[in-house]
């Protein structure tokens, strides 16, 4: 795993302008750098190509990616770029379409992916921590985090990534804890990488 393609997915708001997502972009980027890694970025403030971005994913042993929770997934700006990048990428380049056959047509659906890494998120919620894996917070109803990112880790596993585990910063906006989450954050790269 010595290419990593890191995609920082934050919108820009007035209430948020997304200097929490860029840091930890930004600490990824120095610690995988520190530790050989090669790297390709993408942030939704750029402007991109469709194709170049697909080479960049096949480019890439690890995808990881930070993203604020918006509305319960990714910001719309990030979602536009899922749209465009990964519909071109099922052409043929990413995967064989839906991955069924006409021999087959009613099944693998979703398994026609065609890369091999592997991908990590990291996300900043304003949710505090104690909303997750708890049924009495009504909710969630008891859900994990990774089950309400279910859509993104299908969009992943669409195209052959294995997951790798996912961070989570809690209660960013009403309850920060920003320091503590830089460690965190820190701790499980290096437990990953």
């Amino acid at each position: 795993m010595k290419n990593i393609f890191i995609i920082n997915g934050h919108q820009k708001y007035p209430f948020s302008e997304g200097k929490l997502n860029a840091t930890l972009t930004e600490k990824a980027e120095i610690y995988l750098k520190s530790n050989g890694y090669n790297i390709k970025k993408t942030t939704m403030e750029d402007i991109y190509d469709a194709n170049e971005e697909i080479e960049k994913f096949k480019w890439a042993d690890v995808v990881f990616f930070q993203t604020p929770l918006n509305w319960m997934g990714v910001s719309w700006s990030f979602k536009k770029y899922i749209d465009e990048v990964f519909s071109m990428g099922m052409m043929g380049e990413m995967s064989d379409g839906d991955g069924r056959s006409k021999e087959a047509p009613k099944k693998n659906y979703g398994l026609g992916g065609k890369l091999n890494g592997k991908y990590m998120m990291s996300v900043t919620a304003n949710a505090p921590k104690e909303a997750f894996n708890n049924p009495e917070e009504t909710f969630f109803n008891g859900i994990s985090e990774d089950e309400l990112l279910k859509p993104m880790h299908l969009n992943f596993k669409w195209f052959g990534f294995e997951p790798l585990p996912t961070f989570m910063a809690y209660d960013v906006m009403k309850n920060p804890e920003i320091e503590n989450d830089f460690i965190r954050f820190e701790n499980h790269l290096k437990a990953n990488f």
